[in-house]
């Protein structure tokens, strides 16, 4: 018999409590303890109930989601799935709510949702039955930005066309350990970067320019027929697969979803391996599944080098327990170590 998933339900709507805690307790294996209806009043139950997963909205008054997910996170640790409204200024402070310890986030249609709310719901299901088993301890206070770091000295510089890439994949518990590895790379790092982070359209803008804000790299989101840079990070826009049109240059496309995600790291490995063979660096960062799997194999055959996050500091061991358990890592690391290790390989 599966272990109860207690929830607290934090939205400042009574109607929505109302509605996502019928929603959740329709799955046998989840019970809403209680709600709230701020973010003070959140703070207070979660110390109350200990819940094994909140859900909590973004806008709420006398504390928004930001600001009481900062204090949960600092004062009673708890998964909690950001119900995000489905709007560029809820957008981009889920994005902030991700990179700062949110494990996960759930778009919330705004206006009358009775009837939006019930197709989402097995994504929340499912999503709060994932964070209930994450390890919640291994979310990192982001890394500070340290401006124009330069490690490689030796580096041919930025602005140059790359001879060799870095292709870095995560899922859940991804926005914030990239924000443990891109801010740590030096900004004459002497290969392109390209990410892949599942995530549905719309919020991959607004991970882009939260890294690029903490990086010394440029980094973006991924446009079609961007040209590949040393010293330049490309992020996979939700909804698009990301592939090499040639050499240098960006592809994006809509062809079938591949392990039901879209954007796939396994995609863009593979299509990085067909031009650029072994001068390929491939790294898979915590996460659900196993996309990675496929293309690290292949960057192993070509002779190209794999980094695996390691399962102590993963939110979600799925993905680089994958490849680790198929022999294709070359180094298993702690997330924190994993930049300066992409630098050797590239290096080397």
């Amino acid at each position: 018999m599966a272990k109860r998933i207690d929830v607290l339900v934090v939205d400042d709507s009574a109607y929505m409590r109302k509605v996502v805690s019928n929603l959740l307790q329709s799955d046998e294996d989840i019970f809403v303890v209680d709600t709230a209806r701020d973010g003070l009043e959140a703070i207070e139950k979660v110390k109350q109930w200990r819940p094994s997963v909140v859900t909590l909205d973004v806008e709420m008054p006398k504390l928004d989601g930001l600001a009481a997910l900062e204090r949960i996170m600092r004062e009673c640790p708890t998964p909690v799935i950001m119900l995000s409204s489905l709007t560029q200024q809820g957008n981009e402070t889920t994005i902030r709510a991700l990179t700062i310890g949110a494990v996960d986030f759930v778009g919330k249609p705004s206006g009358t949702i009775s009837l939006d709310i019930q197709k989402v719901r097995e994504e929340l299901i499912t999503k709060i039955k994932i964070a209930a088993k994450a390890s919640i301890s291994n979310i990192h206070t982001p890394v500070p930005y340290v401006p124009l770091r330069v490690l490689v000295p030796s580096a041919s510089g930025m602005g140059l066309t790359p001879h060799k890439l870095v292709v870095i994949g995560s899922s859940t518990g991804g926005p914030n350990a990239l924000q443990q590895v891109v801010p740590r790379l030096p900004g004459n790092l002497p290969a392109a970067v390209l990410i892949v982070q599942h995530m549905p359209a719309g919020f991959t803008n607004f991970l882009a320019k939260r890294l690029d804000e903490t990086s010394a790299l440029e980094v973006c989101e991924a446009k079609e027929g961007d040209v590949f840079f040393c010293g330049k990070a490309y992020l996979a826009p939700g909804g698009y697969h990301m592939v090499l049109q040639s050499r240098s240059t960006v592809c994006l496309n809509q062809d079938p979803p591949v392990h039901s995600v879209r954007p796939a790291v396994d995609v863009t490995l593979e299509s990085a391996v067909n031009y650029y063979g072994p001068n390929v660096v491939g790294v898979i960062l915590t996460g659900m599944g196993y996309d990675g799997s496929r293309g690290m194999t292949l960057v192993k055959k070509m002779g190209g080098k794999t980094i695996a996050q390691d399962e102590a500091t993963c939110v979600v061991y799925g993905m680089p327990r994958v490849v680790v358990e198929m022999g294709k890592a070359d180094k298993v690391l702690p997330v924190q170590k994993i930049a300066d290790e992409i630098v050797s390989m590239l290096l080397s």
